[in-house]
């Protein structure tokens, strides 16, 4: 048979395809790949390239970004995937089968269900999408990696119910396992609640003893604190006081050389003597008489 014409941007792209493909198993060189990649759907234009089966624009285009979603995943970028992946697609309905797929697996293997949640709702409500041979796969896929582990039990219910591709027996089997799901999530729930009462009464529990001994402490405190105080409110400050003053008036105001300043500094080293003796003597001992 003859080879396949391309037309030249497509064969341009299919040759960036094989070159990204070289480098991302090949080679493991990560951010290579992802440049062949964009480069490659860049050359097809924005949007969903035209044409459908092997070989066409729009094999070629979705090849290129599950290349380029191994490759981002490699390199623990898996953050940038759908975002990088939408620049090219634009909305989340033109997305390929393949490529959502993709991305589901992707976000549910590093717990991140979430990002699909809306992404995934989009593209399942879409005319067009229904029509696949994939949808219903996508569908269960999407029900299993992002509704059920995120608790969206209910809205789980409707896509099942209002699904035209599952037959009774396939609903009643999704419904099934929706309730298993429920009665797991429910019983974790309170699992996780018994957990963190356990916890708050711990902590109460600490809480309290330590409260307990700071009490105490504060309690001892008080005591010695009044005893303190009852222990200096018995000391002779009077004296004590005078008696600096006095030895202030000496030694400023009264030349200590002068004979006239000798019977005052006398009198006023036993007055000081007397309040040294005092203050420094137990308490018990009785006060010396003047």
């Amino acid at each position: 048979s003859e080879p396949l014409a391309w037309p030249p941007v497509s064969a341009q792209a299919a040759a960036l395809l094989e070159e990204a493909a070289d480098l991302l198993v090949l080679h493991r060189d990560f951010a290579a790949a992802v440049e062949k990649c964009e480069a490659g759907c860049d050359s097809l234009g924005p949007g969903p390239a035209p044409g459908t089966g092997p070989g066409s624009s729009a094999e070629v285009k979705c090849s290129l970004c599950v290349v380029g979603i191994q490759a981002l995943a490699e390199m623990n970028r898996w953050r940038e995937v759908l975002s990088w992946v939408l620049q090219y697609y634009h909305v989340p309905e033109h997305l390929p089968p393949k490529v959502l797929e993709l991305c589901i697996l992707l976000y549910s293997k590093v717990r991140e269900p979430q990002v699909m949640l809306e992404v995934g709702s989009s593209w399942l409500r879409d005319q067009t999408n229904k029509s696949l041979p994939e949808y219903g796969s996508l569908l269960e896929l999407y029900l299993l990696h992002v509704l059920l582990p995120l608790g969206q039990f209910e809205r789980a219910e409707e896509l099942v119910r209002g699904c035209d591709v599952f037959d009774s027996e396939q609903q009643l089997a999704f419904l099934g396992t929706i309730c298993e799901s429920r009665c797991q999530w429910t019983q974790r729930e309170e699992m996780h609640s018994a957990a963190e009462e356990q916890q708050d009464a711990a902590t109460e529990t600490v809480l309290g003893a330590l409260s307990q001994k700071l009490l105490t402490m504060l309690t001892l405190l008080r005591r010695a604190l009044r005893s303190m105080s009852s222990h200096f409110c018995l000391l002779p400050y009077k004296k004590m006081l005078l008696a600096t003053f006095l030895l202030y008036l000496v030694v400023v105001r009264l030349d200590p050389a002068s004979p006239t300043s000798l019977p005052f500094i006398y009198k006023l080293v036993q007055l000081f003597r007397q309040a040294w003796t005092a203050v420094f003597s137990p308490i018990h001992r009785p006060p010396i008489q003047d």
